[in-house]
């Protein structure tokens, strides 16, 4: 039988039977790790520089490729016909829609500042201040959104206040996200009442019994008072029951109260 015999190619184990297309992965990871560790040993005005940039660019080809997908017609249909009269507010909305509904170049132009500026102002404050939390994901955002409203000609008849206002919107909006992806990504508070439990089940093998413990309330310190009966209450099958009955028998720490308490 031949023996195949991985092979290190861009510091990466490589196999030479592996799939093309996993190669290709592997070697833009590399490339993604090498250019992050470069640029984190670079000064602030570089880095900011760099990640400005390149955010800018994916932000403008999806903006392209989303007015392609629209093909500009919406904006032509928000054009007001000539000489019509129309007051400051309605053009401002006139304006706001248009922004909303360019083609390829306007929607590029829009997408490349509103990234680039979040991503540039983010990279500033997470170096400044030394971690990535709410404030800094509001501050990036109320830049971006102030420089997109600027940009896209959102500004009506008082452009500053205006920008005002959509930077504090994007920053509220961000800011919301950003505490609720941080709710839902942290992991369960530990139960310190199962904390011997869960270790025992999963030294057997059992953690999908953990929920049964719960339910009867079999906390760590009933573990030595432990009978049968108590695990068949609790809808545990006779198999797993001997498991920890048996596990519970030769821990040191229960000998002495089962002893105590006596035979089951």
């Amino acid at each position: 039988m031949a023996v195949e015999i991985p092979t290190k190619a861009g510091g990466l184990m490589v196999n030479p039977q592996q799939n093309p297309v996993a190669l290709v992965q592997a070697k833009l990871k590399e490339v993604e790790l090498r250019f992050k560790g470069w640029l984190e040993k670079q000064s602030i005005p570089v880095e900011a520089a760099v990640v400005t940039v390149t955010s800018a660019a994916q932000g403008a080809a999806i903006g392209a490729i989303m007015g392609t997908i629209s093909g500009g017609e919406g904006s032509s249909l928000l054009m007001p016909p000539p000489n019509a009269a129309i007051s400051p507010d309605a053009m401002a909305s006139l304006k706001q829609a248009q922004a909303l509904a360019g083609g390829p170049f306007v929607q590029a132009r829009n997408f490349a500042v509103m990234t680039g500026a979040n991503a540039g102002i983010s990279c500033v404050m997470k170096r400044l201040r030394g971690k990535d939390d709410v404030q800094t994901s509001m501050a990036a955002a109320f830049g971006s959104g102030a420089l997109f409203s600027l940009v896209s000609g959102m500004g009506g008849p008082n452009p500053v206040a205006n920008a005002l206002t959509s930077g504090l919107f994007f920053a509220l909006v961000q800011g919301g996200i950003f505490q609720i992806g941080q709710k839902f990504s942290q992991p369960p508070a530990e139960d310190l009442n199962y904390v011997k439990t869960r270790s025992m089940l999963s030294n057997l093998g059992l953690q999908n019994y953990e929920k049964n413990f719960k339910r009867g309330l079999l906390t760590d310190t009933t573990l030595p008072l432990i009978t049968d009966s108590a695990l068949r209450d609790v809808k545990i099958p006779p198999g797993p029951r001997l498991l920890i009955l048996e596990h519970i028998e030769r821990e040191p720490e229960f000998k002495d109260r089962r002893k105590a308490k006596g035979p089951r």
